[in-house]
């Protein structure tokens, strides 16, 4: 990890390396057992598994960006948003991302890329408009710290045995495995066990990168505040981000919601689904968590 003036985290490193050591754990043992099940087409799990790794760490920049219709700006088209980040990573001493703007009204950024030389940071043409330039930039602090931190590189990772065991479900369901191995009786069994298989592994990588997920928001929040000095401008953007979330069409934000662990806030809040299912922590978790920041800094 490249030095920056980001505060360090050693609860999300030890969450990170600790998510990812179960996560590869997770991995071995589910592409032993396809191998075991699938004796004929070891060959074609590998090459699967392979190319979706690749794909999913080599592009997730990419990906991520099409996803959510982000699109680069220069700093012309965009000079507000520019200028902040230039004056973030100037105070943050890291190199500047590549700068990117969705034309969307729900109000939100995200960050993505495997490092910090391949990172894009991105905002709403919504989130623009709503913010004060301090609010901005306490939410743009808050995006570059996952990119600081590497945490994005670690969920799109710990995200990808997910990914996996969709597709393998996917391919049991349209009848891949019948056409692997035959229409004996062993043929019926693989069609019952891999898709349980994978719907278990599924379940667990969902669960872990739920956990590191909310655990990296709370720590960027903090990074951010503590970086920029003005917690409270944090606050008040997570605030308004929040509160206009409910004035926006459902329709937007369900074609948000797939890609609610990048965000900035959630397209839907935590108690709709539960906090152990939910990307982000309450905002009432993150808000007493900066009034707490803003005491410490007012007494140093």
């Amino acid at each position: 990890m490249q030095a920056t003036r980001f505060a360090p985290d050693r609860g999300l490193t030890t969450r990170m390396v600790g998510t990812m050591f179960v996560i590869g754990l997770l991995y071995v043992v589910f592409v032993g057992v396809l191998i075991a099940l699938l004796r004929g087409a070891w060959p074609l799990v590998l090459l699967v598994a392979g190319a979706l790794f690749v794909a999913q760490f080599w592009f997730s920049d990419r990906i991520a960006a099409y996803g959510m219709g982000a699109r680069e700006v220069t700093r012309e088209q965009a000079p507000e948003l520019h200028g902040a980040v230039d004056r973030l990573c100037a105070l943050a001493d890291m190199p500047k991302p590549r700068v990117a703007l969705a034309d969307s009204d729900v109000p939100n950024a995200f960050a993505t890329g495997r490092n910090q030389r391949n990172a894009l940071v991105c905002a709403t043409t919504g989130l623009l408009r709503r913010l004060e330039p301090e609010e901005l930039e306490g939410v743009l602090a808050h995006e570059l710290s996952h990119v600081a931190h590497r945490d994005v590189a670690v969920m799109t990772i710990a995200s990808f045995l997910g990914v996996l065991a969709g597709v393998v479900t996917r391919i049991g369901l349209w009848g891949g495995f019948r056409r692997l191995g035959g229409r004996d009786s062993n043929t019926a069994v693989l069609m019952l066990l891999i898709p349980l298989v994978s719907a278990v592994v599924y379940v667990i990588s969902f669960l872990l990168t739920r956990l590191l997920s909310r655990y990296r928001e709370l720590s960027a929040d903090r990074a951010a505040a503590h970086l920029t000095g003005r917690p409270s401008a944090l606050a008040a953007a997570l605030t308004k981000v929040t509160g206009d979330m409910a004035r926006i069409p459902t329709t937007d934000l369900r074609k948000a919601e797939p890609f609610n662990a990048f965000w900035f806030a959630p397209a839907f809040s935590a108690d709709s689904l539960g906090r152990l299912l939910s990307s982000h922590p309450t905002l009432e978790q993150r808000l007493e968590q900066l009034g707490r920041i803003a005491v410490q800094l007012g007494r140093a």
